[in-house]
């Protein structure tokens, strides 16, 4: 696996390549990671992976300097899955000057769910992919459904650009026990990743009561929301979506069987964790 720093120096590496397939990370590398590069794999050739803690996507009281930094870890991982070209720039060669040029999705997309509660993550993340795809000018890229709303804001981004770059989902990569993998869950304690799966469990409730024709959504949020905090759990929102677009469902929807997305964010002590299942 070659390492490259320099965005001169990556575009000299794929020079001639017309199938990269493309998983952009932040490092600190877990199984469902490695899922997303064999899943890379199926759809193109050669596969190049991307590890930058990207400044931008972290709000003034978020975790930037405290996460979790793991390179030669990840180097390894990444070696035995294959993966042809790691990029791994650093500030500086990614940003050589400011980014002053911003990509901001728009207000109804961009501004609900996790955008409500961390202003401006997703104008970091749309610029930092951009940006990434520019340097890389791959013909698929992967991103896992875990991050449900990034992976729909990122195939819009990609679709109203024209970017020549299909966006590939991934099914969310979870432990035995139902908890999805993410690099935060190394932050939980022993007590608190036994709870952890609560999360999905709630999902789960949310989800069989939709299909048993249980059509108030408020409610089924509410009580949802009231179960975890009841379990110590500090909810930020369990929401049922409409998967194509993120907007609350109407009575119509509901009633024709409207594909749906419960999404969930809460947090357990001091970490907070995301999750989602497609009803």
């Amino acid at each position: 696996m070659k390492i490259v720093t320099s965005i001169e120096e990556l575009r000299d590496q794929l020079s001639g390549q017309l199938r990269t397939a493309f998983v952009p990370t932040m490092g600190n590398l877990h199984e469902g990671h490695l899922s997303l590069m064999r899943l890379a794999r199926k759809h193109g050739d050669p596969v190049v992976a991307s590890i930058f803690v990207n400044r931008l996507q972290f709000g003034p009281n978020e975790d930037f300097d405290k996460y979790p930094r793991t390179f030669q870890a990840d180097v390894e991982k990444l070696e035995k899955e294959g993966v042809y070209v790691l990029f791994a720039p650093t500030e500086k060669d990614l940003y050589p000057e400011p980014q002053e040029f911003r990509v901001r999705p728009p207000d109804d997309l961009g501004n609900t769910l996790e955008g409500e509660f961390r202003p401006g993550f997703f104008t970091g993340v749309t610029t930092v992919v951009l940006k990434l795809f520019s340097c890389v000018q791959p013909r698929v890229a992967v991103f896992g459904k875990k991050d449900y709303q990034q992976l729909m804001i990122v195939r819009n981004m990609s679709r109203q650009f024209a970017l020549p770059t299909e966006i590939i989902a991934a099914e969310t990569y979870r432990a035995d026990d139902g908890l999805a993998l993410s690099s935060r869950n190394m932050y939980l304690s022993p007590a608190e990743r036994a709870e952890a799966p609560a999360l999905y469990q709630s999902l789960n409730s949310v989800a069989a009561e939709v299909r048993a024709g249980h059509l108030d959504v408020f409610q089924l949020e509410h009580k949802a929301m009231d179960d975890l905090a009841q379990r110590g759990w500090q909810p930020d929102y369990i929401s049922i979506r409409r998967r194509i677009d993120l907007q609350p469902p109407s009575a119509g929807d509901l009633a024709q069987g409207t594909p749906l997305v419960v999404l969930a964010a809460a947090k357990l002590g001091s970490t907070r964790l995301i999750d989602n299942l497609e009803i």
